[in-house]
């Protein structure tokens, strides 16, 4: 047995019943294979073993009284993952599939991704099982002050700055921030994401979107191309999936869908920046479903129940790259074979893990161009880290300076992963690449700490 199996065997025994946690570090492992050799001095240290577990995991109960005068109890957590680069960086999460073996995968993930941005910032994550959809905006307010009455004990501008994810936008983050505010007595930077009055950063919004698709252009200019006349599939339709769409026509591509857990939305006549504001109305003002964007646009088409990628599978509509950007594991082996037989040579994930390992895999087998998401949509918390130091210094950058720091480092990012495919695996494997550029930076910064 080698290394590396014995590690991930090791980690599935300790760690029962947390699936998505087995699949993010077996994937990020095996493909780490190559660095044994190489540096002995981890293997001695045990950095590999080190580095799937957590500092800490911290699980906290949340009671608060809705509308009608009733107390809800919900679950917290927090998983400080690795801070030997910086201090721990990652998302809040809330929606009622969160637990403790989600919340790791992102944490494990956010270590390696934050690693590649360039910045000093550890990775971490959290979140609850609370669903903000359905609820009024008082009820969201009394959560996330009940949410950070516990919460705010465990973080610190330099110990863990979260920020959002699912189910966690501007307006959760102003109730957490004001709460935090409140009993801390402090204006801090111990959260991003934050509004323009407050603290903000420009460009924060369409950061985690823009970046895939920038990350998504550095590997098509591999090939010569652009993204001029292309068509492109994304999915979900919150922050990340609506800067995709915005980004994809800027540069010349057609953006031809979106999706919600109700089902999809493909409008082959091409998703302009009018039909976008209209479907920013739908998800961030009335908070509605992807539906109702046929009910204006009627050459569109609405498929009930059915995600993007089943679409493309019951479907076969053509197209030429993909932008995963709703959940974990919404691309299986099936759908990856369907997008490969409809022409899709590309896909940069915006979403955490959006593609399981048999669909990596075929992705990988037929020279398909692959961005994994700790890669691809690093931009995210690349200008969460700019927003950091912006708050630090009391300084602001124009829309201008940030986008094309957001640029440079996700060609940076790109680059990395490039050289260390190169040096280690195969050149232009993106997986392995951004895995082991990721990894062997955090793990000589463990050795240098020695055994903490």
């Amino acid at each position: 047995m080698s290394h590396i199996t014995d590690v991930i065997a090791k980690v599935k025994a300790k760690n029962p019943g947390e699936p998505e946690f087995h699949q993010a570090v077996e994937e990020v492992m095996k493909t780490l294979e190559p660095t044994v050799a190489k540096h002995p001095e981890f293997v001695k240290a045990k950095i590999y073993e080190r580095i799937c577990e957590p500092d800490r995991a911290i699980l906290f109960r949340v009671p608060w009284v809705d509308d009608k005068g009733e107390v809800q109890v919900n679950k917290g957590f927090r998983v400080q993952f690795n801070n030997a680069i910086g201090p721990y960086k990652g998302g809040l999460r809330f929606h009622p599939s969160v637990n403790l073996g989600i919340i790791k995968f992102l944490g494990f993930e956010q270590v390696f991704k934050n690693s590649l941005t360039t910045l000093a910032m550890g990775g971490g994550k959290g979140g609850s099982d609370f669903d903000p959809k359905g609820k009024s905006d008082n009820e969201v307010m009394k959560f996330c002050h009940a949410f950070m009455r516990e919460l705010f004990r465990h973080i610190g501008a330099d110990t863990d700055v979260p920020a959002g994810d699912i189910g966690v936008g501007g307006r959760e983050i102003g109730f957490m921030y004001g709460y935090y505010k409140k009993i801390r007595n402090e204006f801090t930077g111990v959260l991003t994401g934050r509004a323009l009055e407050y603290g903000g950063s420009l460009i924060r919004p369409e950061a985690t979107g823009y970046g895939a698709v920038y990350f998504g252009g550095e590997m098509l200019a591999t090939r010569g191309k652009d993204y001029k006349g292309l068509r492109c599939l994304v999915s979900g339709k919150g922050n990340v999936s609506q800067y995709t769409i915005e980004k994809i026509t800027q540069l010349g591509g057609k953006a031809l869908s979106f999706c919600d857990s109700g089902g999809t939305v493909v409008d082959e006549e091409g998703i302009d920046a009018g039909k976008l504001a209209h479907l920013m109305e739908i998800e961030n003002v009335r908070r509605g479903r992807a539906k109702e964007y046929v009910e204006k646009y009627k050459n569109a088409k609405y498929y009930e129940g059915k995600s993007v990628w089943d679409v493309v599978k019951d479907q076969g509509i053509k197209f030429d790259c993909a932008f995963p950007s709703a959940t974990q594991n919404e691309i299986n082996e099936d759908h990856a074979q369907a997008m490969v037989k409809s022409g899709c040579f590309l896909v940069s994930e915006g979403a955490n893990m959006p593609s399981n390992l048999a669909a990596i895999k075929v992705y990988q087998s037929n020279n398909v161009l692959y961005g994994p998401a700790k890669a691809a949509n690093a931009g995210g918390v690349a200008t969460s880290g700019l927003e950091m130091s912006q708050q630090s210094s009391r300084w602001y950058w124009d829309r201008n300076e940030v986008d094309q720091k957001l640029q440079r480092i996700m060609k940076a990012i790109h680059q990395q992963c490039l050289d260390a495919s190169e040096k280690y695996a195969t050149k232009g494997d993106y997986l392995a690449g951004a895995n082991i550029a990721g990894f062997v930076k955090v793990a000589k910064a463990m050795l240098a700490q020695g055994i903490v």
